[in-house]
């Protein structure tokens, strides 16, 4: 399909600002609190998947239509970039332990967003090993060098969208700090294609309802 074809698809809403909004005002209604019982706590927290979840299946439809060759590279980079906008923008102030869970959420949410950026530019090596890429992350974050930290982290979550898998034992082992999160939020990714691949089949005729 040429490329102007591509691009005249009709416009289809992958994730909006409603609906990011209406999650936010989820968790502002949720009362969620770090320091409640685990059986609370998970129950309230569940919002906060959720939240994940929808983003990242948004951006997997967004892949699944680039691989049919119903999106260019330049829309789907585009689309993906409007996503970013709307999640990783400044959120007003909710409650101390909900600021800090919608925090963790757009970290998370940049190491998925910037993995689903290097899918669709094809800048990683396929043959690459996924666990010395994990390592590798760490240890540009222990040297203070995020940008890299970042780079590798993308190319862990393209490998992700490519059906590898993130090393249970890198992930069991990993130092508590910011590339955590981020493949936090790429191995969200995996969960949610583990899950279910009906975001590979949809009409764009239908309209999601808000959440």
């Amino acid at each position: 399909m040429p490329e102007q074809e591509m691009n005249q698809v009709p416009p289809y809403e992958f994730y909006t600002q409603k609906r990011w909004e209406n999650w936010l005002g989820r968790a502002r209604e949720s009362g969620f609190q770090i320091k409640e019982s685990e059986e609370e706590a998970g129950k309230e927290s569940a919002i906060f998947v959720n939240m994940v979840d929808d983003v990242i299946l948004a951006c997997l439809k967004v892949t699944a239509r680039f691989d049919k060759g119903m999106l260019s590279r330049e829309k789907a980079l585009e689309i993906l970039a409007e996503i970013r906008d709307i999640v990783l923008s400044e959120v007003e102030p909710i409650s101390e332990d909900v600021d800090l869970m919608i925090e963790s959420i757009q970290t998370s949410l940049m190491g998925a967003l910037v993995a689903f950026e290097s899918y669709v530019i094809g800048d990683y090596d396929e043959g690459a090993d996924i666990a010395v890429l994990a390592k590798s992350a760490i240890e540009a974050e222990e040297s203070d060098n995020l940008e890299l930290a970042l780079d590798y982290t993308a190319h862990c979550g393209a490998l992700v969208l490519k059906g590898k898998s993130l090393p249970e034992e890198v992930m069991a082992d990993l130092p508590y700090g910011i590339v955590a999160e981020w493949l936090d939020g790429i191995d969200s990714i995996s969960a949610a294609m583990v899950g279910s691949d009906s975001y590979k089949e949809f009409d764009e005729g239908d309209e999601e309802d808000a959440v």
